[in-house]
This record gives C-alpha cells, sequence and structure tokens, in this order.
C-alpha cells in the first residue's frame, strides 16, 4: 500500500511585541521621548487617521520577524488610532511611518545609530530626526527626490514637511514648536495649563452667576410688587 505524503503545514511566523531592551536609558531621554510623543498625539487628536506612537515595534515585512526596529517615536499618517501590540506593516495597508524620531542616551552606538538609518531609508520613512540631549545636539534627514533619506543642511531650524512642526536649536536650548506657534509642553506643564483653564472656565462661570443675581435683583427693584 502506498501512503500520499501530507502536505507540510507552513510554520506560523510568531511576531513578539517586546524586542527585550528598555525604551530608554536615562531620565533625561525618557522625559523626551515622553515630550515628543505626548504633544504629537496633542496635536493630531482631532485626526482620527494618524497614528502615533512610542518604542514599538515595527515589523516591514510579512514572515520575517528579524526585519524589525522600535523608534522612540513614530508617526504613520493615513493610518487609524487604536492600540496595537505591533506595527505590522502588511496589516496597515502597507504605509510605512512617514516620520520617526530617535532620542540619544549615552548607551547609543555609532553602528547602531548607521543600521538605524540605514533601515529607515530602506523601508520608506521620509522624515528621520535624531535628538541627543545630553550633548544639545540635533540632527535630521529628509527623503529627497532622488528617493534617499538625505541629511538636513539647517536643521536648528528647521519645518518638518509632513508634520508642521518647527525645530529651533539655539542659545543652549532645544525647542519644537507647534504649527500655531506653540511650544511642545512637558506632561507637567500640561497638567498645570489645564488647571489654569479649569480655574479661569469656574472664575468666569462665578462671575456670569453673580451677574445674573445682580441683573435679577435690578429687575426686581425696578418692578416692585404691589
Amino acid at each position: 500500500m502506498v501512503t500520499t505524503p501530507q502536505p507540510t503545514q507552513p510554520t506560523k511566523v510568531i511576531y513578539p511585541d517586546c524586542d527585550g531592551n528598555p525604551m530608554s536609558d536615562s531620565t533625561r531621554q525618557f522625559r523626551w521621548i515622553v515630550v515628543i510623543k505626548e504633544n504629537l498625539e496633542i496635536l493630531f487628536d482631532d485626526d482620527p487617521n494618524v497614528f502615533v506612537a512610542g518604542d514599538l515595534l515595527w515589523y516591514p515585512q510579512e514572515g520575517n520577524n528579524k526585519v524589525r526596529q522600535a523608534p522612540d517615536v513614530m508617526v504613520a499618517i493615513g493610518r487609524p488610532k487604536g492600540d496595537r501590540g505591533s506595527y505590522k506593516q502588511w496589516e496597515e495597508e502597507n504605509i510605512p511611518p512617514q516620520v520617526v524620531f530617535e532620542v540619544l542616551s549615552p548607551g547609543n552606538r555609532l553602528k547602531e545609530m548607521a543600521k538605524k538609518q540605514e533601515f529607515y531609508n530602506r523601508y520608506g520613512v521620509e522624515e528621520y530626526y535624531i535628538f541627543d540631549p545630553d550633548r544639545l545636539d540635533f540632527n535630521g534627514l529628509v527623503r529627497r527626490q532622488r528617493g534617499s533619506l538625505e541629511t538636513i543642511d539647517q536643521p536648528d531650524s528647521w519645518t518638518s514637511p509632513r508634520l508642521g512642526i518647527r525645530f529651533e536649536l539655539q542659545d543652549d536650548q532645544f525647542t519644537i514648536y507647534r504649527p500655531d506657534g506653540q511650544r511642545f509642553l512637558t506632561p507637567t506643564e500640561l497638567a498645570k495649563l489645564a488647571e489654569q483653564q479649569r480655574q479661569r472656565a469656574e472664575s468666569a462661570e462665578a462671575r456670569l452667576r453673580e451677574l445674573e443675581a445682580r441683573l435679577q435683583e435690578l429687575e426686581g427693584n425696578r418692578n416692585p410688587q404691589d
């Protein structure tokens, strides 16, 4: 009796949600990652098709879980908001993140950063920004018409074509500005601003109630009952 060999089932590829590396190596690095990520979330809060993430693994190729990168912050324009364990590009209409940020720490190595740049160049990133908060050094690369990421000549006063945000490095201070001119704020500054706005709203409401009560009083004096 001849037995027919059964077709082998393809091995299911697992795409881990974690690469085992820490999100940051220092408090300064972590603070800047949070500032950039959260302010971009706020900036695009009203656009349901802008996805912003921090330290999320990006897999550009289906079937290959070795080719991956986890940008400190990435922005995918044209993809819906929502929770993800990783960014599997083939499940995202094959749209790569157009903008990525890397915030350096003392532990970053030139070889590691070169590999990241090669990855971002190969897999379609349009804007790549690198900030070193310890050395106060900011650089950027943008994809030119020739098809490759090329260094921005004057990054210390540069506006992102995709995001509309402006970077400014002067007087030993690095600042990022929203398109409306407001600077990116830390979570603490955002919380204080929200509290100030709440207090102003409560004061305005209290003044309005006082005014309404005064108007009612005047109206009563003007029209006394018999």
